[in-house]
């Protein structure tokens, strides 16, 4: 594996640039450091490089690693950033401290209701499927706004931001500048979107976080 910490350091002074460029303040964009599939000790120099933001797409094989390197590293923030099943809420909430794959009413309603049993104050962002592809989980754009204020006002969810991945084929900015439109129009400020191929597009479209993987762990098995 390419070295994981020159990496994290080269996508950081990757982000500054990229936020100068926009005429945005530094230190406005989170990396979050997606380490799906990579062991804790593939993390673990990541964290002690300082990096202390990480996304995982599973909570079962989140639940192998975390907790155990939580404990020598306690201010971790943990984000969910693939789909979420119903029958997971439960371990999701204990678990992470952002989920970003709000996309579904029966997923708002666990989620609320997992959150006032734990008594825990997460962060929470709803995903829109900007390419309204099939096979990729997230609300319907057109339904995104509604969408934001029923989990608000029925759910009692604090929902701050919005979340995207556009399709792979595709130009990114148009799919960026959509989600960014509708974060304004659902009164929420935070964008995550951007990975590891076109961040540096997502913080000039407004990026609040960008989900980096590959680009810092190296490619996947």
């Amino acid at each position: 594996m390419t070295n994981a910490v020159e990496q994290l350091h080269a996508v950081k002074a990757r982000i500054e640039t990229a936020e100068r460029e926009a005429k945005r303040v530094t230190g406005s964009v989170t990396l979050v450091a997606v380490s799906k599939t990579f062991s804790a000790d593939d993390i673990r120099p990541v964290l002690e490089a300082g990096q202390r933001v990480f996304g995982e797409n599973r909570v079962q094989e989140a639940q192998a690693k975390w907790p155990a390197l939580r404990e020598v590293f306690p201010d971790i923030e943990l984000h969910l950033i693939g789909p979420l099943q119903s029958n997971k809420a439960k371990e999701a909430v204990a678990l992470f401290d952002v989920i970003e794959t709000v996309d579904r009413e029966k997923i708002a309603a666990e989620l609320a209701k997992e959150i006032a049993r734990q008594s825990r104050a997460l962060k929470l962002y709803v995903q829109v499927n900007t390419g309204s592809e099939p096979q990729k989980a997230g609300i319907e754009p057109r339904e995104a706004v509604a969408f934001v204020k029923r989990c608000r006002e029925v759910h009692g969810l604090a929902i701050e931001g919005l979340m995207c991945i556009p399709p792979a084929e595709e130009n990114p900015g148009p799919h960026f500048a959509l989600l960014e439109k509708l974060a304004r129009e659902a009164g929420v400020e935070k964008l995550s979107m951007g990975m590891s191929g076109d961040y540096e597009t997502a913080i000039a479209f407004g990026a609040t976080s960008v989900r980096v993987g590959s680009a810092i762990f190296g490619s996947r098995a």
